[in-house]
């Protein structure tokens, strides 16, 4: 009859089973990994780090949606990045051991199974696709962010917007978001007036619906026109 601990074991391997990065591995390996895997419990805007802490971890979403942003000396932030279930956070850390480069805090009730950093270079030495997937994950999202910092140079805010609503509905039917003004301002590099004064644009010339706090999408032709633009607005 398995023990606590065998249970536990096989509760967190059925847990990284979800993570893309730990798929192919076979159960012994999942078994393997899984006995150095603690899980950790984040309610909704707890942090679970900061920039500059020391990064000797990296941890798999197995619940709920994980916001990594970076700081300004003035208070304000840019969202790089939400992270949601299957995806992993501080792999820089990982691989590095330096000090965490953005805050991660829980957008939402959260699950993350927690591999320290000594347990995974033995790891990775014994399983080189492993490091090779992790790298691919670095490298996405190196892309992403580089993808976003283009646009804020050189894309006109309304461009900007529209960019980043269709990225979050995705092929979504439904096609509406619940998200603040402030936090798509975070998202684009604009202030929450000036996403407001587009926003209320967008719903009265009928390419989106404004309604109870959803951000409903009712012209997605008009907007991929409007994200189209490659000239930035004066």
């Amino acid at each position: 009859m398995p023990n606590a601990l065998d249970t536990a074991r096989d509760d967190a391997g059925r847990m990284l089973r979800r993570c893309a990065l730990f798929a192919g591995l076979d159960d012994e390996a999942l078994r393997s990994l899984a006995t150095h895997a603690q899980r950790r419990r984040f309610a909704a805007g707890e942090v679970i780090f900061r920039i500059g802490a020391p990064g000797q971890s990296m941890m798999t979403v197995v619940t709920g949606t994980v916001r990594i942003s970076a700081p300004s000396p003035d208070g304000k932030e840019i969202v790089l990045a939400d992270v949601g279930v299957g995806e992993v956070i501080g792999e820089m850390a990982l691989l590095d051991g330096k000090e965490r480069s953005a805050d991660a805090v829980a957008l939402t009730n959260c699950d993350l199974l927690v591999l320290e950093r000594r347990d995974m270079l033995v790891y990775l030495e014994r399983h080189p696709s492993i490091g090779v997937k992790l790298l691919e994950v670095l490298c996405e999202r190196l892309r992403r962010t580089d993808q976003q910092i283009h646009e804020i140079a050189f894309l006109g805010l309304p461009t900007r917007l529209a960019k980043a609503l269709l990225r979050l509905v995705g092929s979504n039917p439904q096609a509406r978001l619940a998200l603040s003004q402030r936090e798509l301002g975070s998202m684009i590099g604009g202030t929450r007036e000036s996403v407001n004064r587009c926003l209320r644009e967008w719903h009265r010339r009928g390419f989106i619906e404004l309604h109870e706090g959803w951000i409903i999408i009712r012209d997605r032709p008009a907007l991929e026109q409007v994200s189209s633009a490659t000239i930035r607005e004066v």
